[in-house]
């Protein structure tokens, strides 16, 4: 199980480096798709399979046809892979930057308490639990994250529109 839970995590954590160090939206679009995949997994690995799934299909659903969307209207001709030296140097940079800051906050101790601990004694299901918060208690939140991404769609439309107007049109 940690095994498992290990290789979730470095899956997220490459998707992370993927999207962060690519100057080109077409390869970046591949490193969502794996940090989507491995953060879902993360949570189904602590018990929350319902919110997993449900962040899986609109994440993947919504967000990343808009993120294609946008990529289509910002074409590059000649775009960089993650075999030219710069994106190289990005990746190894924020590879270092990674271990750095995970070798700081104690990450020698291993994995074992990390997924190791929880409920299984009593039997309680956490993700049932969440279910119910988050139509009680959170809908103030997911209509403000609704209206939040409404928001960035029109932003994303607007910074890449037209020939004679729009951001990215001017340089």
């Amino acid at each position: 199980m940690v095994y498992m839970s290990f290789l979730a995590l470095f899956g997220l954590v490459v998707g992370f480096v993927a999207v962060v160090s690519n100057p080109s939206p077409y390869y970046a679009a591949l490193g969502l798709v794996l940090g989507a995949v491995c953060g879902c997994w993360v949570l189904v690995d602590l018990g929350i399979s319902f919110l997993s799934l449900v962040l899986l299909l609109i994440y993947l659903g919504g967000m990343l046809v808009v993120f294609a969307y946008s990529a289509s209207l910002a074409a590059e001709p000649y775009p960089e892979a993650w075999g030219s030296w710069s994106v190289l140097v990005y990746v190894c940079v924020y590879l270092l930057g990674v271990i750095t800051t995970f070798m700081l906050i104690g990450g020698w101790q291993g994995f074992e308490g990390l997924f190791s601990g929880g409920d299984k004694l009593t039997g309680e299901v956490s993700d049932c639990v969440g279910v119910g918060m988050m139509f009680s208690s959170g809908a103030g939140v997911l209509m403000a994250s609704g209206w939040a991404l409404l928001l960035a769609l029109f932003v994303v439309l607007e910074v890449t529109r037209g020939l004679s107007r729009g951001s990215l049109r001017a340089v």
